[in-house]
């Protein structure tokens, strides 16, 4: 059987993205919480350019650290499994969660796994945005087998956690 994983990363804006535009983005973002009708249109479409905007900007270890660090965790994992790796992000940046699990189900794949590494409960990234991703692919893709990996369990994520201060104290 032929395993693709999907590493499902949060995002995080690139440094060096117009101050002015990331600022307004912002704004965007909360102001559409509060509003409605054609104010809402006008300001989803505003919002949408910029996010299209800012998740295809180019990215290096320098002006996106997070994102260089998705990219090593994402080798690291691949070497450890042998499966591919393909990074997807919630936000921010290319490739969406969508557009990496389209790319993981474009070949003879027979079942994506689906990980994370936010280790908690209660973030709406884990708990709401990669399931609903994950949904919508298995709809896209139904002749490929969808495995989202978590939560984790509390007592492994304690005993990891526990290995690193084992490793500094």
């Amino acid at each position: 059987m032929k395993t693709v994983v999907v590493l499902a990363m949060h995002g995080s804006p690139p440094n060096d993205f117009p101050k002015r535009e990331m600022a307004e983005f912002f704004d965007l973002r909360a102001r559409l919480k509060r509003v409605e009708g054609a104010d809402s249109v006008a300001i989803e479409r505003r919002l949408t350019e910029l996010e299209a905007k800012m998740r295809v900007w180019p990215r290096t270890a320098r002006n996106d650290p997070y994102y260089a660090g998705s990219q090593d965790l994402a080798a690291c994992l691949e070497e450890t499994t042998k499966c591919k790796v393909i990074v997807g992000f919630n936000e921010f940046c290319a490739p969406s969660l969508d557009d990496a699990l389209d790319q993981a189900s474009a070949s003879d794949v027979e079942k994506v796994v689906v990980i994370t590494p936010m280790m908690t409960r209660g973030g709406e990234h884990s708990e709401l945005d990669i399931p609903n991703a994950v949904r919508r692919a298995q709809e896209r893709h139904p002749h490929v087998t969808y495995v989202y990996v978590w939560p984790f369990e509390m007592a492994e994520v304690a005993q990891f956690l526990a290995r690193q201060v084992d490793r500094w104290s």
